[in-house]
């Protein structure tokens, strides 16, 4: 199977923020049917670049591919390193634990800064998770939406920046969590 036919799927991908439908798949790379790329897209199931989800629609797998583990870097007083080709690791295999219920969320402001996430950074978050005290977590509150530490005393919930300009916030009316940050990426 031509690369290309991969990276034509990833371009498409990135314009659409979605892989392509059997049909569209088909029109991609010239084929006449839909069976020929059904048959393309199930030996790319099989390699593991793509995968179905429950209703059979096709999903990224391993768009990022795989980089190089090198071993390990001091990052406290500097100390002899050796490069050792120590494993390879696909990014989204690492970031993402359950893709079903993740989604990615681009950071606004500085509740967080303490925290080490900062304004333009990106949180991979995960849905139907039951927070546990010091999680950060994306919450509705009164209203609103913020994300902040999950904190709970006794019987009270509240959210918790890490910054000190700013102060908790104890619900008034409703605080819903919708998902626990999972990771955090950012770009230099």
């Amino acid at each position: 199977m031509p690369k290309d036919y991969k990276d034509q799927v990833i371009q498409f991908y990135r314009r659409q923020r979605r892989l392509p439908s059997y049909g569209e798949l088909a029109g991609l790379l010239g084929f006449k049917s839909k069976n020929a790329a059904y048959k393309v897209a199930q030996k790319w199931i099989a390699e593991g670049f793509v995968r179905k989800d429950g209703r059979g629609k096709l999903l990224p797998k391993n768009f990022f591919g795989e980089l190089k583990k090198l071993g390990t870097v001091e990052a406290g007083f500097p100390s002899a390193a050796e490069e050792e080709l120590a494993d390879t690791i696909g990014l989204d295999e690492y970031l993402v634990e359950n893709r079903q219920a993740s989604y990615i969320l681009k950071v606004q402001g500085d509740s967080m800064i303490d925290a080490g996430i900062c304004a333009g950074d990106l949180v991979i978050v995960q849905r139907n998770l039951t927070p546990r005290d010091g999680d950060i977590v994306i919450a509705e509150v009164d209203d609103g939406w913020t994300m902040k530490y999950y904190r709970k005393t006794g019987q009270q919930v509240y959210l918790e920046p890490a910054n000190k300009k700013y102060r908790p916030i104890y619900p008034t009316q409703e605080l819903k969590i919708a998902a626990v940050v999972k990771a955090v990426v950012r770009k230099y």
